[in-house]
């Protein structure tokens, strides 16, 4: 624990989902964080719930990460980082089919402003938020780090791919500059205190705050994209990852740059469970373990989705010492309950 004492991180769009279940898991692994986020898709009231678990006040910076001048004013001149982790990014598949300049511009604006600033502050280590939609559809299954990328699908996963080209190559420039990027499959779930969780804009874009707020009312029905793919049961295939077991490896990065173990200055991890489950089966499991029906109709599939896709966990396990330990009922119970939370029901 001591040994992070004085370690501080930089979080990027800190505030948002990902970002606050890490940012607790490192404030308890001992890291000071900051947390700069310009709240386009999150609140301030995230931030608190981080504050009320950690049970003391994190620092908070509201700056946009594509404008330079303030990231460099507000935050890089502020605080002395020793890392960062880059999650400043728009991640909505369907969103950036519909306007792709909008996700270029943003996810890789920010993180060019990011890698700018590291190398101007002498900020030594980046973790970077990737996804598995750089592997598009591969060709076998699971998919390993070596699994060739194929075009992605979707602007949001390209820009994930070029964002992982953009920190190979400033890597291989900067000499005292180590990176990891994480690739995620489906993060889902609510740290279990029910006081943080995925809080969307609108109408959700991801399947599991689609499913909560359908049992709770506040949608008619959710729409299965697609019942007709080749899987067991027709709908699509994922690996859903528990977003505390996420944010755990975020740390385990972080630490293993800090304490100068990384075999590469540039490293890739796959962060999931390793275990498929159909869209279908997951609606049928919250519904078991929460007691609670979900409206659901098969709708027409869906453009930028991918069929079937899961991880090969081994590098992780192996490598990173970290696994995924949360059990996939619980993770739905813990979603529910933050669903529940924030209705007030």
């Amino acid at each position: 624990m001591s040994s992070n004492k004085n370690k501080t991180v930089l979080v990027a769009g800190g505030a948002g989902y990902i970002g606050t279940h890490t940012a607790v898991e490192l404030i308890n692994a001992g890291y000071n964080v900051v947390i700069a986020d310009n709240l386009s898709n999150s609140d301030l009231s995230a931030v608190k719930g981080v504050e009320q678990i950690v049970g003391r006040p994190v620092p908070f910076v509201q700056v946009d990460c594509c404008d330079i001048d303030a990231l460099r004013r507000e935050v890089f001149a502020r605080y002395a980082f020793d890392s960062v982790i880059h999650f400043a990014a728009y991640k909505a598949v369907g969103e950036s089919v519909a306007e792709p300049l909008k996700y270029f511009r943003n996810n890789l604006d920010s993180l060019l402003c990011v890698l700018s600033l590291m190398k101007e502050f002498d900020v030594p280590n980046i973790v970077f938020s990737s996804s598995a939609t750089v592997y598009g559809q591969p060709e076998t299954l699971p998919a390993t780090e070596q699994t060739p990328r194929q075009r992605a699908n979707s602007p949001y996963g390209l820009t994930k791919q070029m964002s992982e080209d953009i920190i190979q190559d400033t890597v291989a420039a900067i000499p005292f500059l180590k990176a990891i990027a994480l690739r995620y499959f489906n993060p889902i779930g609510a740290h279990p205190s029910a006081l943080i969780g995925e809080l969307p804009k609108g109408v959700p874009a991801n399947l599991v705050p689609f499913i909560t707020q359908t049992a709770a009312g506040i949608r008619k029905e959710l729409s299965v994209f697609g019942d007709d793919y080749d899987t067991p049961d027709g709908s699509c295939l994922r690996d859903y990852i528990d977003v505390v077991d996420l944010a755990r490896a975020h740390v385990v990065a972080v630490d293993r740059m800090v304490q100068g173990r990384s075999t590469e200055r540039y490293e890739i991890f796959n962060i999931g469970t390793g275990k498929p489950v159909s869209v279908l089966e997951l609606v049928r499991l919250f519904e078991q373990v929460n007691g609670v029906p979900v409206p659901h109709k098969i709708a027409p599939r869906r453009p930028g989705d991918v069929e079937k896709i899961w991880a090969s966990t081994d590098l992780a396990n192996s490598e990173l010492g970290w696994r995924a330990e949360r059990d996939l009922g619980d993770t739905l119970r813990a979603a529910w309950a933050w669903e529940k939370h924030i209705r007030g029901l």
